[in-house]
């Protein structure tokens, strides 16, 4: 009976729809952290930091217009234009994100505080928060719309990547925000844009908790040998050829933690101390002895 309801629970976790609901749920969790780093952070401190929201409090700071409704002022005829010339490939969970963020910065206002006047602090916590928020949306197949919409339609109509687009939309708020503002504020917008594009990569990518090294020695089945004995870790031989010397040579690859990276280094150097080895960081491992 417990076996069967156990199972049951497994067979409802690995189905699509479940997956899809945990998915919206996290966009959800996602779009709420952005609009609460808008209001406890950057509306306040006059920081645009790029995007639609950017905009979004220039012109609330200006004219008194709501930033959720100056969003969702340009989010709309983007999603229209989007599905017009794009089509509908860049997914509902986009339009989903770019509508909810817009409504959850108003709804969430009058209970979120303003939490300093520092105008650093605002733009670090303020710029991390929103690309935590905005990171777990992009993690889940989600977005909070806007600039990656906009950035879409000019990539469609132009030779520019969206990378590139969305620089340059970044670019253009910013400019304005100094226009508007002044450039010192230009300058923290900046600093905050930083922190979000540093903070979603954390949140795609992950911490680098292991390390790959690549290796390459005249003495490769006893370094193999020791890695796999000693370390207790696996190792990968890759035919290669050293392009100078014109000879075959067999390249080791091997994964471990980042506190078994000295050991690694340690025992290669004792038994070839003419070895030469190259340590990467990895962000994501997936297999025996890392994560399923």
């Amino acid at each position: 009976m417990k076996l069967s309801f156990l199972s049951r629970i497994k067979k409802a976790a690995d189905s699509r729809w479940f997956k899809i609901l945990v998915d919206y749920l996290l966009i959800t969790v996602g779009v709420i952290l952005t609009a609460i780093a808008l209001d406890a952070f950057l509306i306040p401190g006059r920081i645009a930091s790029g995007g639609v929201s950017g905009l979004a409090t220039i012109v609330y700071h200006v004219t008194g217009i709501p930033v959720g409704a100056t969003m969702l002022a340009v989010n709309i005829p983007l999603i229209i234009a989007a599905l017009v010339v794009i089509g509908p490939s860049f997914g509902a969970r986009t339009v989903y994100g770019s509508i909810l963020v817009s409504i959850a910065v108003e709804a969430l206002r009058p209970v979120v505080p303003v939490l300093t006047q520092d105008l650093m602090l605002s733009s670090v916590y303020g710029g991390a928060l929103a690309g935590l928020g905005m990171g777990l949306a992009f993690r889940h197949g989600g977005s909070t719309g806007g600039t990656d919409l906009a950035a879409g339609l000019i990539n469609k109509f132009t030779h520019l990547s969206v990378g590139k687009s969305l620089l340059i939309i970044d670019f253009v708020v910013v400019s304005l925000a100094g226009v508007v503002f002044s450039a010192e504020l230009a300058l923290y917008a900046l600093i905050s844009i930083f922190a979000t594009s540093k903070v979603i990569d954390l949140v795609q990518e992950g911490f680098s908790y292991a390390k790959t090294a690549i290796i390459i020695s005249s003495q490769p089945d006893a370094v193999a040998s020791a890695i796999l004995t000693r370390m207790g870790r696996g190792v990968t031989g890759i035919k290669g050829v050293g392009k100078y010397s014109g000879m075959d040579r067999e390249v080791l690859m091997c994964v471990v933690s980042r506190r078994e990276i000295t050991q690694l280094k340690n025992l290669v150097k004792e038994l070839d101390k003419d070895a030469f080895m190259t340590i990467t960081d990895t962000y994501e491992v997936l297999g025996e002895g890392f994560s399923e």
